[in-house]
């Protein structure tokens, strides 16, 4: 159900012309008062802003063919947590004092840490607050658990050194020194961690690298990005609000007027993010004032972000990686990369800082994706409860964006949930992007001041049922989804990556203060895929930041190599291609980071090959 208050105004806006010409029918006798309306009618339309009148063609070119309950496949998600063998569970540190972090937390990885071609998971932890008093259990750690590409995973925390003890809040894995295995950053309340990986060992670098941060901040989501396309991975992390024990304290949150609560984010100061430039010896250095990443409030001058979610995009396909900011309840921000070593921040400029009324969400999870088979760029953010997610589009050769959540059919069924984690992926291998989000609340006992809120609430599945349909995104119910998928978690981080090795992609939802959700994905349409995993050597080896696009059908797909996406978490890097019943590829174009492009003959399907750079060849 679309919100009424906006469905008026677009009625409104879409049938002014048709009033106008009523009025003048009415009041043809009378010249004056026709030329009158008439005047009227033209000063209005020349005033219509520009991002109105984009609006109005995403709303206007409707398609017209109806989507049914039937039209949407069989898309089973199965819970296979309890027989996975991760028994990882959060610890949030709770104590009774209702201290903000510990409703935040935290996120996950899926990396493939060893090289053996097998996804792993990574769950970041935090842990009891120094005050608590030592209750004698065994210190809480971040778990690594290596998987067997058959659904199956062993932890082996100790033996390669992920069990670091902070208060964890997100990860993000890249190869920084270009040695062939992924190294884990991890983000927390305190100073954050690099850990090196060294032939599969995990090996804490973090007071040499120059990237331990602010001992008294908060960080949050964070990813590896080479922002300068010198073919080292840089590192951006983002920071939450300015937040220490006495503040929170001292300031009486609560929802009913009785009880302690979780403090709004609007209680706190906001902070600036990091920006690290990789020196290329190991060490990075602190670039964020100069390369213009530090944005400030216009009317107090004090830090304005509120970082939780973070996206490297190239979001005007000019070669250089621009980062999109999700903050909650301020304004979000776009920074477009100068291709200088500096940025310019113009989310307001470019149509993604707010709603569609000017207003500022409580923006948490992010992710992008080329949408359609025409270049479409859209950007999707999880938000607040009773706040719609968002679904920014971009067109090709356009530099503004446009809101079409509520259009597309995306929009009304998130307003129910509060979103953290969020991710676009193609569940089915039809070629078309689907999206799943993943939510719970911050309160426990929402419930007893809001009756429509749950702290548990079910994750969200989204099926594209394509540009030409009337409901383009359409809820899937738990009819195609089996009875696993629906049930209330309290969600907050969320990746995917094919843990079974079928070629489709499994989900991995963290909760707080709870066990994970593994979800395997047994959908059976019977479509083919590719997947590719793209390695550079005159680029960052991982090639993060790469694109490849194929064409299946006179239809373009496009995939970018980006981990980072979704709410403290990272995703494979691998790139999933669903090409529906076509069961022939005959070739890939690679754009590397950095510009240089590379045709690769492929032939078979349903497999899993290694891109190499310059070599231009295949390994299976």
């Amino acid at each position: 159900m679309s919100d009424p208050a906006q469905d008026r105004q677009t009625r409104d806006e879409m049938t002014e012309d048709d009033a106008v010409i009523g009025v003048a029918v009415v009041w043809s006798l009378v010249v004056l008062a026709a030329l009158a309306v008439i005047g009227l009618g033209l000063w209005f339309a020349l005033r219509t802003p520009t991002e109105l009148r984009e609006d109005l063609t995403f709303e206007i070119v409707g398609p017209q063919t109806r989507v049914t309950e039937d039209a949407v496949p069989a898309l089973p998600l199965v819970d296979i947590t309890a027989r996975s063998g991760v028994d990882f569970v959060h610890d949030t540190g709770r104590a009774g004092d209702k201290l903000l972090p510990e409703t935040m937390g935290s996120g996950v990885a899926v990396l493939d840490f060893d090289g053996d071609g097998h996804q792993d998971l990574f769950f970041v932890n935090s842990k009891p607050w120094p005050w608590t008093p030592d209750d004698g259990r065994p210190p809480s750690t971040c778990r690594l658990y290596r998987g067997d590409g058959r659904g199956s995973f062993r932890d082996v925390s100790e033996a390669s050194g992920a069990d670091v003890s902070l208060y964890g809040m997100g990860v993000a894995v890249g190869d920084y020194d270009n040695d062939g295995d992924p190294d884990v950053f991890l983000s927390a309340v305190g100073g954050n961690r690099l850990l090196r990986n060294d032939d599969g060992v995990l090996v804490d670098v973090t007071g040499a690298s120059g990237v331990a941060g602010d001992p008294e901040a908060w960080s949050t989501s964070c990813g590896f990005v080479d922002f300068d396309n010198d073919g080292l991975l840089d590192l951006f992390v983002g920071n939450y609000v300015t937040w220490d024990k006495q503040a929170d304290l001292s300031q009486n949150f609560t929802l009913d007027g009785v009880h302690r609560a979780y403090g709004p984010p609007r209680a706190f100061r906001g902070s600036f993010s990091y920006l690290y430039h990789n020196n290329g010896d190991g060490t990075f250095a602190d670039v964020s004032r100069s390369a213009g990443i530090q944005v400030r409030n216009p009317d107090t001058d004090v830090p304005l972000g509120k970082a939780m979610g973070v996206l490297p995009v190239d979001f005007d396909d000019d070669g250089a990686m621009d980062l999109v900011v999700a903050n909650d309840t301020v304004r979000n921000f776009l920074f477009n990369n100068n291709g200088d070593g500096t940025f310019d921040e113009v989310g307001q400029l470019c149509g993604i800082a707010y709603d569609r009324s000017g207003n500022a969400r409580g923006a948490m999870g992010i992710d992008g994706a080329r949408f359609r088979g025409d270049g479409t760029l859209a950007i999707g953010i999880g938000n607040f409860a009773n706040e719609a997610s968002a679904l920014y589009m971009v067109r090709p050769g356009r530099g503004h964006f446009v809101d079409a959540a509520m259009f597309t059919g995306f929009g009304p069924p998130t307003r129910q949930g509060l979103t953290f984690g969020l991710f676009f992926f193609d569940i089915d291998l039809d070629g078309r992007v689907d999206i799943l989000g993943a939510n719970g609340h911050l309160e426990d006992d929402i419930a007893k001041t809001q009756a429509t809120q749950r702290y548990a609430q079910p994750p969200q599945l989204f099926w594209n049922a394509g540009k030409d349909a009337a409901s383009e995104l359409v809820q899937v119910d738990p009819l195609s989804t089996g009875e696993d998928f629906p049930r209330p978690i309290v969600g907050r981080g969320a990746a995917y990556g094919d843990f079974d090795g079928d070629g489709d992609s499994d989900v991995v939802i963290t909760t707080s203060g709870g066990p994970p959700k593994i979800f395997r994905n047994d959908q059976a349409t019977g479509h083919h895929y590719l997947r590719l995993r793209l390695v550079g050597r005159e680029c960052n080896r991982d090639a993060i930041g790469g694109t490849a696009t194929l064409v299946v059908k006179n239809q373009s797909q496009t995939r970018v190599v980006m981990p980072t996406k979704s709410y403290l978490s990272q995703s494979e890097r691998e790139l999933t291609f669903g090409l529906g019943d076509q069961a022939v590829v005959d070739t890939v174009e690679v754009t590397w980071p950095g510009g240089a492009e590379e045709t690769f003959g492929i032939g078979q399907v349903d497999r899993t090959v290694e891109l190499v750079q310059g070599e231009g060849r295949i390994l299976p």
